[in-house]
């Protein structure tokens, strides 16, 4: 089976250490909510904003999750130490966009996707079976490396920040955008798929891609 999507708006932000100029004091003015976002919420307010998505519904997904809070847990236990009860809250892998939804208050369905280096394919093929109803879905995946020692395991990754979203419907107009099935850039593979489309998006023109269910 095959379905087209439309990409309606596309955004990603990468770095290899640290993505500069975030604009979350002006996204979320509240100090008190803002304090409590990870950093991978933090990124995906920032690439929601830009690709204009405000309510509706959300297929997310993350190989590694909140690697930072699981660290800190991990840590805890090794030392003996009493585990933080925001790292414990911040542990799970929908934290990022379960924060997105409180801040836009998005009562719609939210689905969290953890499938190691296939989490973009996943979340393009949920994402298409869901886009048949109608709506506009945002697709949506992030990775937050960037944690102390990282280089003690890290052999392959340059970008230990990446975000991507993508906001979708179904179309029943041909494909003029290529989905590469190997990761030849220097991205995380979980997430390097939806990266290359958000690469190849252009405003000037109808960007459609074909999803092989």
């Amino acid at each position: 089976m095959k379905i087209n999507l439309e990409i309606l708006s596309a955004t990603y932000l990468v770095a290899d250490e640290e993505i500069s100029d975030l604009r979350t004091k002006e996204l979320v003015p509240k100090m008190v909510f803002r304090r409590r976002l990870t950093r991978a919420a933090k990124l995906v307010v920032e690439a929601v904003e830009k690709v204009g998505f405000e309510n509706g519904r959300i297929v997310y997904g993350s190989a590694f999750g909140e690697l930072k809070a699981s660290a800190n847990i991990l840590s805890a236990i090794l030392n003996d130490q009493m585990i933080s009860p925001t790292d414990f809250q911040n542990s799970v892998y929908n934290t990022a966009v379960s924060y997105l939804s409180i801040l836009k208050n998005n009562k719609n369905e939210i689905l969290t996707i953890s499938s190691g280096d296939k989490t973009a394919e996943k979340i393009l093929k949920v994402g298409a079976i869901k886009a048949l109803d109608g709506d506009e879905i945002l697709l949506l995946a992030s990775e937050t490396m960037n944690i102390e020692n990282i280089e003690q395991i890290n052999k392959c990754i340059n970008t230990l920040e990446n975000v991507v979203a993508l906001k979708v419907r179904v179309t029943e107009e041909k494909a003029n955008i290529n989905i590469l099935n190997e990761n030849n850039s220097k991205y995380p593979e979980s997430i390097s798929q939806m990266i290359e489309i958000a690469k190849n998006y252009d405003e000037n023109k109808q960007n459609v891609i074909e999803i092989q269910i």
